[in-house]
């Protein structure tokens, strides 16, 4: 990007570095000085125990109090805890605006983690009553959270961030891509990526345009997007909320295009919003998003809220709740197209070049414990393992449980005792599955301890159960290729 395009000149970003980092305005400075009850304060938006444990003023005290605290403080003491930022420069450039008689945050400067800043704008939570710019530049949300933990971080060489925002996908597609290229609609918003790359001593490809638009004809091993979601019909007040799509059509238009983005074995991962509409399966309405694709596909459904409680989000998160014309027209377009819920989640695609791609679309609420990434690429390569095998390859394998896996059971009392109505495994971590069983596939979950081939397994369960072997090889199978695609068992290395 252009000297133009930034907050601040490429001198005032080193210097606000130097600034930030001398006082040490990181996650861990401010833990280190606020103690943890007033950094548990400051988590719930209650200020009092920080605003008192700053009041020294010193340069951490006073930058805590300005961009943490959303204090407004005199130019002498905010110029000494900028320095050496010129600040006639910060005000110019809009981290800092002039308030009754003094200065305060013009942005959000978020120390994340210990090592980054994020510039956003200030969110509408921070200053009730004053409207949101239509270009407003999130930060650090729920739904960014989501994704950052849900991306596969295995290394890659090109990586894309699809509706960039203020930059927070790309900063972490930092860390394991060679090279990142971001883009967004709004300019407002790649003058904010561009000043948080700099500032972070970052050096991305920044674009201009809608979504997909201006990498047309380009392909990446990784892509991922936090896009305009949000369903509605089709209006556009907000760029980061609104796609100008009807309905959820920015979901549908991703998967046709993530064929021609992706590189032989890429991977693209996005947020959606899916409606559930009346008389319709959502899942299968869903699924037919990657019909002829060629892409190997995964949907988890996080979350599904009621129209009313999800218009309500919405305009609470732009400071139009109060605003009864406004949900009463989002409320009746929803009526009007029979929609009933809408749904939340993480979309995983990969281009694994398979004539029959794997589709899965699944209702995950409650039993997602973050981060995913790690369990999202383990997914995708038990889909390897079992897309090379047939029925007798699997059976030569070894197995063993997975880590943690616990029995319920549920049992009646008769005259002879309990009897036994119900048993279902259960993942205790990571993506919580639960699969009842039967007796015959508990005796083979439990014997998968890693030291027999699955078929020597089968033989010894076969003459216990009074079962012809071959029979239960071939009954097997497809219970097996379940069993491993949950990772309720797992083939063991080097057998």
């Amino acid at each position: 990007m252009a000297e133009q395009d930034m907050l601040l000149s490429p001198a005032g970003v080193e210097a606000l570095r130097t600034a930030l980092t001398r006082a040490r305005f990181t996650s861990n400075g401010i833990a280190d000085r606020l103690g943890p009850q007033a950094t548990g304060g400051v988590a719930r938006n209650d200020f009092r125990a920080a605003l008192k444990a700053t009041e020294d003023r010193d340069p951490l005290a006073t930058l805590i109090r300005v961009f943490i605290c959303d204090q407004t403080e005199s130019e002498a003491v905010v110029a000494a805890a900028l320095a050496p930022l010129d600040l006639a420069e910060a005000v110019d450039g809009g981290l800092l605006e002039r308030h009754g008689d003094g200065l305060r945050a013009g942005v959000d400067l978020e120390p994340y983690g210990d090592e980054w800043w994020v510039l956003a704008d200030v969110p509408a939570s921070a200053r009730p009553g004053r409207p949101l710019h239509s270009e407003h530049v999130l930060g650090i949300g729920g739904a960014t959270q989501t994704l950052i933990g849900a991306t596969i971080r295995r290394p890659v060489d090109t990586a894309l961030d699809l509706g960039t925002g203020s930059g927070v996908q790309a900063l972490h597609l930092s860390t394991h891509a060679r090279s990142v290229t971001a883009t967004d609609v709004s300019p407002r918003a790649l003058r904010f990526a561009a000043t948080t790359a700099a500032l972070n001593g970052q050096d991305w490809e920044l674009l201009r345009g809608d979504m997909v638009a201006p990498v047309a004809g380009r392909r990446f091993d990784l892509v991922v997007s936090n896009p305009p979601f949000v369903v509605g019909p089709g209006t556009t007040t907000h760029v980061y909320r609104d796609s100008g799509r009807v309905g959820d059509a920015i979901g549908s238009e991703l998967a046709a295009a993530a064929p021609g983005l992706l590189t032989e074995g890429g991977t693209m991962q996005y947020l959606a919003n899916w409606v559930h509409i009346a008389g319709e399966q959502w899942d299968e309405r869903v699924a037919g998003w990657f019909a002829g694709t060629g892409l190997d596909a995964w949907v988890i459904q996080r979350e599904v809220a009621d129209p009313m409680a999800y218009v309500n989000l919405w305009l609470t998160d732009v400071g139009e709740a109060a605003d009864p014309q406004r949900m009463a027209a989002w409320l009746d377009w929803f009526d009007a197209h029979k929609v009933e819920a809408i749904g939340f989640g993480i979309i995983s695609l990969r281009r694994g070049g398979h004539a029959d791609p794997v589709l899965r679309v699944e209702d995950l609420r409650q039993r997602v414990e973050p981060p995913m990434g790690d369990r999202i690429a383990t997914w995708f390569d038990r889909q390897d393992f079992l897309r090379v095998r047939d029925t007798e390859a699997l059976l030569a394998e070894r197995y063993r449980a997975a880590e943690g896996l616990q029995l319920r059971q549920e049992a009646t009392m008769g005259e002879e005792g309990w009897a036994v109505d119900r048993q279902v495994l259960s993942m205790p971590r990571g993506l919580r599955w639960t699969e009842e069983v039967d007796p015959l596939v508990l005796a083979l979950v439990g014997g998968a301890d890693g030291r027999l081939p699955l078929r020597d397994q089968l033989a010894l369960l076969a003459v216990a159960h009074d079962v012809a072997p071959d029979e239960l090889a071939e009954a097997a199978g497809p219970i097996v290729a379940h069993l491993v695609e949950r990772g309720i068992i797992e083939p063991v290395a080097g057998r």
